[in-house]
């Protein structure tokens, strides 16, 4: 009898609080779907990884998790990538599933939360529902961003939000384009006083505590006040939003 399991892949965070309230309640989602088939948790990142261990926390690295599912005779094997866009990480992802694709009759990987059309669409539509703004405020979302080619999927995001007919939802970056210079310029020019800074990141951790609401004067919490805009934060990571989950678990569907 074929023998099937699931790995769910992430980049990791080494704050608790999130990764149960986001990774972990993908995980459960998951499992609640399919029962039967064993559920596994992967990082990809080894800064988080070595972080964990050092606190006595053991998180698999991929390579890991799937030798262990070698070992135990699992023939079949899906991977559910819970990566925003197919930037550097999922890339290495992906040569690593060809590299291990030999070894099993049966190896699949997802595609990442914003690959099609209908994904950004879905992912808009999920965000507007979770965080509505007050009259006159802007909503801000921060992803993290890259210097990959894939960047582009941001800007095309805040597209789909203006298509939508939301002219008061700005997407920008932490790394690449846009960054917040470019989002702080277009609050100003629209004349915004008022914002709603959310992060566009599976999970609520550093980048979110820290470069989006932290107390130091670069965070963009700081320089949209410096600007004269009133902010206010919401640390909720997109694991949190049922909504998002869900169309991981459609992406899972894909491959299954």
């Amino acid at each position: 009898m074929e023998q099937q399991a699931i790995l769910v892949v992430s980049f990791g965070t080494s704050h608790d609080g999130t990764r149960e309230k986001t990774i972990g309640a993908l995980e459960r989602e998951v499992a609640s779907a399919y029962p039967s088939i064993p559920i596994r948790r992967a990082f990809t990142s080894k800064v988080i990884l070595r972080g964990l261990e050092r606190r006595g926390i053991q998180v698999d690295s991929v390579p890991q998790a799937l030798d262990k599912l070698v070992e135990e005779g699992f023939s079949n094997v899906a991977v559910l990538s819970s990566h925003l866009i197919p930037g550097e990480e999922y890339d290495k992802l992906r040569a690593l599933i060809e590299e291990y694709r030999p070894r099993f009759p049966s190896l699949s990987l997802t595609a990442p939360l914003l690959h099609t059309t209908g994904d950004l669409l879905a992912v808009a539509k999920a965000v507007l529902d979770r965080h509505p703004v007050a009259e006159g405020e802007a909503l801000v979302l921060m992803g993290h961003g890259t210097y990959h080619p894939a960047n582009s999927i941001y800007p095309a995001l805040d597209f789909v939000f203006r298509d939508l007919g939301r002219e008061d939802v700005f997407v920008g970056t932490v790394e690449g384009y846009p960054e917040v210079d470019s989002v702080l310029r277009r609050l100003q020019r629209a004349g915004y006083t008022k914002a709603l800074l959310v992060p566009l990141m599976l999970v609520a951790g550093d980048h979110a505590i820290n470069d989006m609401a932290g107390e130091e004067p670069d965070s963009w919490k700081n320089q949209l006040e410096g600007a004269g805009i009133a902010v206010r934060c919401a640390l909720e990571g997109l694991g949190e939003v049922p909504a998002i989950r869900e169309l991981y678990l459609s992406h899972l569907r894909e491959v299954l």
